[in-house]
């Protein structure tokens, strides 16, 4: 069987140590980490996506997937990091008060470090004051924020409102992402950026601190 495709399917089982193996032997197979990533791991969750949606399983069976999977970015991410990259820049990340989901946000996390970005990861259940007070805080240049749930997307606008209170809007710029989450959104909240994907997301990000540096 072609190696990334069982990469896929094991995370669809939900089995950690088989995806942490096989991504070992992807690697070892000199496979691009980016075609791991892209055609393994994100393959396998993007499918377990879809069953979820359509009540073929539950979310006890995503949960596992997602263990699944990060069992397998774990073994990617000293790839993706090269600690003598010089840092293109500061970006805080969360996800929003009230939201307890992080798949989506640790993979933007982890494509933002291989970037060459210095990462500071808030988790989940972010307060809108922790974020600014923590760019503020870490000199960042970028805050990102992630949401899946309708219920809790309100929260972005209050820490762009926190940031404009402050007078920071022009300095630290904003990007937010998640399944709900939309470009009509953003330029509604006032956020500087739309992520829809963890690549897109990237190339955003750049953009922006381009911007903080004219």
């Amino acid at each position: 069987m072609d190696v990334l495709k069982e990469i896929s399917q094991q995370i669809q089982a939900g089995v950690q140590e088989k995806v942490a193996d096989v991504t070992h032997r992807a690697v070892e197979a000199h496979i691009p980490p980016k075609e791991i990533l892209d055609k393994g791991l994100i393959d396998g969750m993007n499918i377990i996506g879809e069953k979820y949606k359509a009540h073929e399983i539950f979310l006890p069976d995503v949960l596992l997937a997602a263990k699944a999977m990060y069992a397998g970015m774990e073994v990617l991410r000293p790839l993706f990091v090269k600690e003598d990259m010089p840092s293109a820049g500061k970006v805080v990340i969360g996800t929003v008060q009230g939201d307890l989901h992080d798949i989506g946000k640790n993979l933007v996390g982890i494509m933002l470090k291989g970037a060459g970005f210095e990462i500071i990861d808030l988790g989940n259940d972010v307060a809108p004051q922790e974020f600014v007070e923590t760019a503020k805080k870490e000199n960042a240049s970028v805050i990102g924020m992630s949401a899946l749930l309708t219920t809790t997307m309100q929260a972005m606008k209050c820490v762009i409102d926190h940031l404009k209170k402050e007078g920071l809007d022009g300095r630290i710029k904003t990007i937010i992402g998640g399944a709900p989450v939309s470009e009509a959104y953003a330029r509604e909240i006032g956020a500087d950026a739309y992520g829809y994907d963890s690549t897109n997301a990237v190339e955003c990000v750049k953009k922006l601190i381009a911007e903080t540096r004219r």
